[in-house]
């Protein structure tokens, strides 16, 4: 026999059923939002030429950086400064030479091989004695290609590098390279105390001088290691700075890579050295640019990231 209840149940169980539907049914939006997948893939680095270009112009707001100068010692600390920002472990290396103190600056990061520095010089010249006039022979180099351009590319390398490399590196500020042929001074001053002083054998040191040049053209340097030459072009060709990177020998320097080569470590010379302002007073600022710095800044970029000394370059 049916009654009441028997007949009101089912109406009540499909209600219920309806609201049920309803609610589980309700926009996602009225739900907790899940988080959104974090990827896990690390930008690779890119090489700022305009945050070099800065570099550079603050170092010629220094003045000349002549040794014993003002421009000198605040051009120490304001490397000190970048570098230590960047996450470097940094060194004033010293040195005594007649009455001077040599000062280059050192910073590491990373252990084990391949074992690679990078160096530039960032003391300037004395005497301008190649300016074409004869009142400014005197005056000290402003030194902006001379000096500032290769000090740049590595501060910039410093900011962009991986704070842990495969193997070791050291990037070296080289002080007294440039003022040979005055009297009481010589060339390479700072790098040869430095290989002096080195404990155990870098697998290969690349020196980056006067390579901010508008018109950027990088011969092969008749000194340098011919391997480490081949590698480090092939990158440039590779990524298309085959223009400023040229396949052909021209000159041989006297440069702070030649300690380095003396002591059987493999060195090579970036270096411009088709620069109509060297060891003059128009070696300044508008004689270089952000494009030159960044040609060589990421080609180095690339070598150190892709092709470590001794790996072939397809």
């Amino acid at each position: 026999m049916y009654n009441r209840y028997n007949i009101m149940f089912p109406r009540v169980l499909a209600k219920v059923l309806i609201i049920i539907l309803f609610f589980t049914t309700l926009p996602i939006a009225c739900a907790p939002a899940e988080p959104l997948p974090v990827s896990s893939t690390i930008p690779e680095p890119v090489f700022s030429g305009s945050r070099a270009y800065q570099d550079a112009a603050t170092q010629m707001g220094f003045g000349p950086r002549t040794p014993n100068s003002e421009g000198h010692a605040k051009t120490v600390s304001w490397l000190l400064d970048v570098l230590q920002a960047a996450g470097w472990e940094t060194e004033i290396q010293t040195a005594a030479y007649n009455d001077y103190t040599i000062q280059n600056v050192i910073a590491r990061r990373g252990s084990g091989t391949p074992w690679i520095i990078l160096g530039a010089h960032y003391d300037t010249r004395i005497f301008a004695d190649h300016d074409p006039a004869p009142q400014k022979r005197t005056q000290p180099v402003p030194g902006a290609n001379d000096g500032a351009s290769g000090v740049a590319v590595l501060t910039e390398l410093a900011r962009v590098l991986p704070r842990n490399p495969d193997g070791t590196l050291w990037l070296v500020f080289f002080d007294a390279e440039d003022n040979g042929r005055i009297a009481d001074w010589d060339w390479i001053l700072g790098s040869q105390a430095f290989v002096a002083s080195l404990e155990g054998r870098p697998d290969a040191m690349v020196l980056v001088d006067m390579v901010g040049d508008a018109d950027l053209q990088i011969y092969r340097e008749r000194n340098s290691d011919g391997a480490l030459t081949d590698e480090i072009w092939g990158v440039a060709e590779s990524i298309g700075y085959g223009d400023q990177f040229i396949s052909a020998p021209k000159y041989r320097m006297l440069d702070d890579h030649i300690p380095f080569l003396q002591a059987g470590i493999p060195a090579v010379d970036l270096i411009d050295f088709d620069y109509p302002y060297w060891h003059t007073t128009a070696d300044t600022l508008d004689k270089i640019s952000a494009q030159s710095l960044a040609a060589v800044g990421d080609t180095l970029l690339h070598w150190l990231l892709a092709h470590p000394p001794g790996e072939t370059v397809p």
